[in-house]
């Protein structure tokens, strides 16, 4: 395999959702992340997409986050990361998010959130956020409490007082954040 990772470029939405549509059998994910990529609350976006060779083969997106009360802390929450299902387990989708994070790291974002699974996202530096007092946008059952996660890209570890994260307009609906 021959893997490299870039911004994704304007007309390239129908490979990525393709992507998408694939990694997650369903048409919801897709719809998701175009009318994110769409969604001027979700600025700034960091797209990137994993090709081996030419053909595109994974994707990753970050959108921008704030806090409730606010913060003084820049962030951003990573979703959604499809791969395509015979290059999953190949590294892919690591690379996308290391990728991401010195990205978003020097572009001064601090700290990143993600509702994804927790034997996955540790390995990254992710950690449960409710515990260190930043709740999710909507209530996230105890059994899956652990499934909200941050890191700290830049700056102090994460904890803050009782803060609710923000996402933008496009993701604020309760189907979007059950694990």
């Amino acid at each position: 395999m021959e893997l490299t990772v870039r911004y994704a470029e304007e007309g390239e939405l129908s490979e990525i959702m393709a992507i998408h549509r694939a990694a997650f059998m369903e048409e919801d994910v897709a719809g998701l992340t175009a009318d994110l990529l769409a969604d001027p609350t979700a600025q700034p976006v960091v797209s990137l997409v994993a090709f081996d060779g030419e053909k595109a083969i994974g994707h990753i997106l970050f959108t921008a986050a704030r806090f409730e009360p606010e913060i003084n802390r820049r962030a951003s929450i990573l979703a959604p990361l499809g791969v395509l299902p015979d290059y999953q387990r190949r590294g892919v989708g690591k690379a996308l998010v290391k990728h991401g994070m010195l990205v978003l790291t020097e572009s001064g974002v601090e700290l990143l959130f993600v509702l994804g699974h927790p034997d996955y996202y540790p390995v990254f530096g992710f950690m449960p956020a409710g515990k260190r007092g930043f709740a999710a946008p909507y209530p996230i059952e105890a059994k899956n409490e652990d499934a909200w996660m941050v890191t700290a890209l830049s700056g102090a570890p994460p904890d803050s007082p009782a803060v609710t994260v923000k996402c933008a307009a496009t993701m604020d609906r309760p189907e979007y954040w059950r694990e």
